[in-house]
């Protein structure tokens, strides 16, 4: 309940209609203020302001793909035009005959069809697809690199302070807030990390989240093997038509998203 309740506090001073994005903002903006309120006063000048600079470019760009586009099919459009033509004579979206329609995937929790889909992002409200993939690898990376930078600064405080050396009761308030602040970010660097270790790889081979989990769903990614004399059964292997090596992977990737 109090999670649901601070959700729904965070969503009206942000503004944003859903709980995970509001709790995003709220976690930058705590961790920002215990960092100015209480570690900035051990941290040289020039390294504050560079970490301030990083939480203030980390908050624009949340903000920035809260309301991206990520290639959404809209109604009127030709790709809709065309979506619903090949669905009406029984040809599904993902069909390799249509340059148009080339990887448009249906994300269940926006109810849209999205150009080069990869998955519904909880934490930023939107779907992650063509036009804003640059940007959430970008995020990510700020998110990476901020976290750490504030790691390293918070155990430069506790060193100074001696807060590591004693019990959590033995703490104060202040050193309370840093010791949890910081193994708090310590824990999203971990995930995080393995995250865009990722989606670096989907980007090196050409691949979108959605299609590595669904992909017996779309027939492109399916390699038949027809049985052999004597048996009574077909298998079906993965495959995938879209890897051209590792460069020419990521230079599209970077010319079809920048």
């Amino acid at each position: 309940m109090f999670v649901l309740g601070l959700g729904r506090w965070c969503r009206r001073i942000v503004g944003v209609y859903a709980s995970a994005p509001a709790l995003v903002f709220f976690n930058l903006i705590f961790i920002w203020a215990v960092y100015i309120f209480i570690v900035r006063q051990a941290i040289p000048y020039f390294i504050s302001i560079v970490f301030n600079i990083e939480v203030t470019l980390l908050i624009l760009g949340v903000c920035s793909i809260l309301s991206s586009d990520p290639g959404l099919v809209t109604h009127g459009s030709s790709d809709a035009n065309k979506l619903i033509e090949t669905k009406a004579f029984g040809v599904e979206a993902h069909n390799e005959g249509s340059a148009l329609l080339k990887r448009v995937r249906y994300c269940k929790s926006c109810k849209a069809y999205i150009k080069g889909f990869d998955h519904h992002c909880p934490a930023f409200g939107n779907c992650v697809g063509q036009n804003n993939y640059v940007l959430f690898m970008i995020l990510l990376a700020g998110f990476l690199t901020t976290e750490a930078s504030y790691i390293v600064c918070s155990s430069q405080f506790s060193r100074g302070s001696q807060i590591l050396g004693g019990t959590w009761f033995e703490t104060d308030l202040a050193g309370s807030l840093v010791v949890s602040t910081m193994l708090f970010s310590l824990l999203q660097v971990i995930w995080q990390g393995v995250f865009f270790t990722w989606h670096l790889y989907c980007i090196c081979f050409n691949i979108r989240t959605d299609e590595w989990i669904n992909w017996k769903k779309y027939p492109e990614f399916q390699f038949v093997i027809q049985s052999q004399p004597g048996e009574s059964f077909t298998r079906v292997m993965f495959k995938n038509p879209y890897d051209n090596g590792y460069l020419q992977n990521v230079k599209e990737f970077l010319s079809v998203n920048g």
